[in-house]
């Protein structure tokens, strides 16, 4: 892990130590991302040998390539869950994908105001909004 990411994930856990909120992002963070995809999904890009390019497979490669700048293991872990939410979530309705966006931010909110009693970490520092993905999978596979 690179020094760039170890001080990302020290100052992103730092926002949350309690298990509360812990566990709404848990649930939350997974919503957002497995939902944008099926929002950015909607966005047709161009078509590449007969498969559809849309705004969720051009925002991957750009979080991946960012993700690659801070762990390689990591981000191909994280390259593989962006493939797999981004084939399911193609198959959402538009609508679907709108509520599951909003809960999954609602959980959020839930976890920092009502748990944490503390503002989001992205308030501070925008790229925990990438961070707490990498955070979340990091957590899952015990590299964090």
């Amino acid at each position: 892990m690179s020094p760039a990411l170890s001080n990302h994930f020290m100052d992103y856990a730092s926002f949350h130590g309690t298990p509360g909120n812990r566990a709404c992002h848990y649930i939350g963070i997974p919503l957002i991302v497995f939902s944008a995809c099926g929002l950015l999904g909607a966005i047709h890009v161009a078509t590449v040998g007969g498969f559809m390019v849309t705004a969720a497979e051009v925002a991957i490669v750009g979080v991946t390539l960012y993700y690659l700048s801070l762990d390689a293991t990591l981000a191909a872990l994280m390259l593989a869950t962006f493939v797999a939410l981004d084939v399911v979530a193609r198959q959402l309705p538009l609508g679907v994908a709108v509520v599951l966006f909003v809960v999954g931010w609602i959980l959020q909110f839930v976890g920092h105001y009502v748990y944490e009693k503390r503002s989001p970490a992205f308030y501070r520092n925008l790229a925990h909004l990438l961070v707490g993905p990498l955070w979340i999978l990091a957590k899952a596979t015990g590299r964090a």
